[in-house]
């Protein structure tokens, strides 16, 4: 079978017909770059393409989730219909896209029977094994490290032989499941880097920009992310990436991590594209102060002019500040509390814990250096917590306020839709006060289609129902955001505006609830909700563009990505002229044959 790709790569929605669905879907992403309908794509996409095409593979990423909401009319089995895939890979990372990961897979395989279609990502590995039995599920990578399993199971498939030695493969042969070894755990992530250039060259190759964008709005905001690590050292009990998950899926007994000179190198390329903030994801402390160290003593000889923004998972001493604060001219931290309350802290992270007290001594450090911004970030759904406490959290928030100037702000969001899979909390609810309402991947995927986001959460606690978590956010989302009108942390406009999305969404919810108990949901609620995304259930806690950095007037390098595209146009060339000789060459050697005989 001809094909245009060997491997395209899809990103479905978290709902796969939110177009048409009457869905409250609530705040659940007020805090991440993407909307309720979670359209940015895991990073393992662009690692993914990066390692393949190294090796000779055509890799294409298509943000599908992204493409149906800017596009009503974006008719996603005609767009598939057209593509000749050798193979189709379908993250299911977050366990939000269970429904829309699994409808892409079907429409695929409607479509190209013969194409077989592969899972990863950390909840396909979860639920490896029920997710195989799905008709149209043929393959699933379990782990967190793929790239050379990928590779591996392509190459196989293309020879047309069994894929029975391909590591961490879970796949069925005459209807029976298979489960290979997880035999592929690399011990550094060394092994691929992100190769931005290659994200250029697929614009130009397929000329689709919009299918490669990560999420809604990256155009304007470019953030970007470089992983410190794959895994986790600490233990905080909601999380699917702490260290006990992390034992649970890939049998690691510790994280692995990506070399300060590998980190670096990959935070140079994306300088060279984009003037965006770099988010370095984990704590470079986690692997201890020498590696912590000497990844700052790189960024200093770089001299990256990019916001580079560091994350602290404990509290750090102040020498690590001032470290931090030589080696970069541009920074920003993020602190992730979780609770001003230190028992319920404790409760959820038991390896690690800081005082109310300590952190105040960071904020203080990194306020006095030359830090941009500093960013606390608090947590509705944890063990132990109760509404009164959520309270408390939000005049906490005032006190941060009080005490630091404008560069610190503070937010606050529920933990949903979900309970990590994996995390402690999922797989021992009961010892850490949570009441599970989905075990299986099905009763994920049958919770995301109810009308509002309270019936979609999957869990409520010993100390709030679902009711409570929902009432609680929004009623600390109200006394926030009107503390940050006060302290002059966000202007007018975005105060009021937060307000009003806050008011129209309680509302509307208080509705569907009376109407739930009634048993009918009337065709104004429906009317008003179909396809809606954004006006009920984005910046309703926050307004989404208080997590932006300021941006620049031109916020890519224009030169390099002109160069880039001159050097791949320069290869088109020559690979077409070697083809054309090759083809000269052969019609001549054709008309000698035939003349001799």
């Amino acid at each position: 079978m001809r094909t245009d790709v060997d491997l395209l790569l899809l990103h479905a929605p978290s709902v796969y017909d939110f177009r048409r669905r009457s869905i409250l879907y609530g705040p659940v992403s007020d805090l991440i770059p993407s909307s309720p309908v979670f359209e940015m794509y895991p990073l393992g996409f662009v690692t993914m393409a990066s390692y393949l095409a190294e090796r000779g593979f055509t890799v294409r990423i298509v943000n599908l989730a992204l493409r149906m909401m800017n596009d009503r009319r974006f008719d996603v089995p005609q767009f598939l219909a057209r593509l000749k895939p050798g193979a189709v890979g379908i993250d299911l990372h977050w366990l939000p896209h269970a429904h829309g990961s699994l409808e892409i897979a079907r429409i695929v395989k409607e479509l190209h029977p013969n194409v077989p279609v592969i899972f990863g990502g950390l909840s396909s590995t979860y639920f490896h094994e029920e997710l195989i039995r799905y008709p149209q599920v043929d393959y699933v990578l379990r782990g967190d490290s793929v790239e050379p399993a990928l590779s591996e199971l392509l190459r196989v498939l293309a020879a047309g032989v069994l894929p029975d030695r391909v590591p961490n493969l879970t796949w069925k042969a005459n209807g029976e499941v298979r489960v290979n070894p997880l035999g592929s755990l690399p011990e550094s992530l060394d092994y691929v880097d992100l190769r931005v250039d290659r994200m250029v060259e697929m614009v130009l190759r397929y000329r689709d920009l919009e299918s490669v964008l990560p999420f809604n709005g990256w155009w304007g905001n470019p953030i970007t992310a470089v992983f410190t690590a794959k895994g986790c050292a600490h233990e905080c009990v909601t999380c699917g990436s702490s260290h006990t998950t992390c034992g649970l899926l890939t049998t690691r007994r510790h994280p692995v991590f990506r070399s300060p000179a590998s980190l670096v190198a990959n935070m140079v390329d994306i300088s060279r594209l984009t003037r965006g903030p770099i988010f370095i994801v984990g704590d470079l402390r986690q692997n201890g102060d020498d590696y912590a160290h000497e990844a700052l003593e790189r960024l200093s000889r770089a001299a990256i002019g990019n916001e580079i923004v560091f994350e602290l998972f404990d509290n750090p001493p102040r020498e690590y500040l001032e470290a931090i604060d030589r080696a970069v001219r541009n920074w920003s931290l993020e602190i992730s509390p979780e609770s001003h309350d230190e028992r319920i802290r404790r409760l959820q992270d038991e390896t690690t814990f800081f005082t109310n007290a300590e952190m105040e001594a960071t904020i203080d450090a990194a306020l006095g250096l030359r830090s941009h911004r500093l960013d606390v970030f608090f947590m509705i759904g944890l063990p132990g917590q109760t509404r009164e406490s959520v309270r408390e959290t939000v005049r906490y928030c005032q006190r941060l306020f009080e005490r630091s100037d404008r560069r610190l702000s503070c937010f606050i969001s529920p933990m949903g839709p979900f309970l990590d899979p994996g995390s402690r909390g999922f797989e021992e609810p009961e010892r850490f006060g949570y009441r599970l309402l989905a075990r299986t991947l099905e009763e994920h995927r049958q919770l995301l289609l109810q009308p509002s986001w309270e019936h979609i959460l999957n869990y409520e606690t010993r100390w709030m129902t679902r009711r409570d978590l929902v009432e609680a956010t929004y009623e600390a989302a109200e006394t926030l955001n009107a503390l940050k009108l006060r302290y002059g942390r966000i202007d007018r406009a975005r105060g009021e505006g937060v307000a009003r999305r806050i008011a129209a969404a309680r509302a509307l919810k208080n509705r569907l609830d009376d109407q739930g108990r009634r048993g009918v949901i009337d065709k104004e609620v429906a009317r008003t909700l179909e396809g809606e995304v954004r006006a009920f259930s984005v910046s309703t806690v926050c307004d989404k563009r208080e997590l932006f950095w300021e941006g620049h007037v031109m916020n890519f390098r224009l030169l390099t990505i002109l160069r880039i595209a001159l050097r791949y146009l320069g290869r088109q060339v020559r690979s077409s002229t070697l083809l054309n000789r090759a083809r000269i060459a052969a019609g001549f050697n054709w008309w000698r044959r035939a003349k001799k005989a």
